[in-house]
């Protein structure tokens, strides 16, 4: 069941989807995807964020995240958005004029039905927040595997491993861009032990 903001646990482990305004396809061109791989690392670093799992696609964000002691998770959800809302509406200049302003004016309406003055909206408020329980390794390999399969679905892959902007690399040995949290040794191994279920998620045969 999703849950909003305030029902947020504010170090709880959650499954979060964050869409942009219209489903708009921001997330094609390399810089704005850097936006969200910097930003990611930035709150990673400096503002308590853990993450298990993630995967950005054209017009949405995948999570698997929960906030270190003394975070607040929801606070961080808000800050997230904030903060990358500046850096794209900074960046979207260097798009080609048509689509820069196509862009600006849905992000303006989103903006204005939310009655936010002089601001622009680039995220839905809505992040389909599922609460995932750390003890249940079933549950967290699950939702993993399952964002790591969203490219295999569109066929923009092949494998989750051949997706450069999620952390299926990770979860293959290989590093990242995103600095995840990795399981412990013994969920690792269920991992492992599970990997006939991820095929058959990702729909490989």
């Amino acid at each position: 069941m999703y849950k909003d903001n305030s029902t947020i646990e504010q170090r709880g482990c959650y499954y979060l989807t964050f869409n942009v305004v219209e489903c708009i396809d921001i997330f094609t061109r390399p810089v704005f995807k850097q936006i969200i791989v910097e930003s990611l690392n930035y709150f990673i670093e400096r503002k308590g964020l853990i993450v298990y799992g993630w995967c950005l696609m054209t017009n949405h964000l995948h999570l698997v995240a929960q906030a270190r002691e003394g975070f607040n998770l929801a606070v961080m959800i808000t800050e997230f958005k904030k903060f990358t809302t500046k850096i794209i509406l900074e960046d979207i200049d260097a798009e080609p004029e048509v689509r820069r302003n196509w862009i600006m004016k849905k992000f303006r309406e989103a903006g204005g039905s939310l009655r936010l003055i002089n601001r622009f909206q680039v995220w839905q408020t809505e992040n389909h927040a599922v609460h995932i329980d750390l003890k249940n390794s079933d549950t967290l390999t699950e939702q993993i595997n399952f964002i790591h399969s969203d490219p295999v679905r569109d066929r923009i892959v092949a494998l989750p491993e051949d997706y450069l902007y999620s952390s299926a690399r990770d979860h293959t040995g290989i590093k990242g861009l995103v600095n995840i949290h990795m399981p412990q040794r013994d969920e690792s191994q269920f991992i492992l032990r599970h990997i006939t279920s991820y095929n058959r998620i990702s729909g490989i045969q």
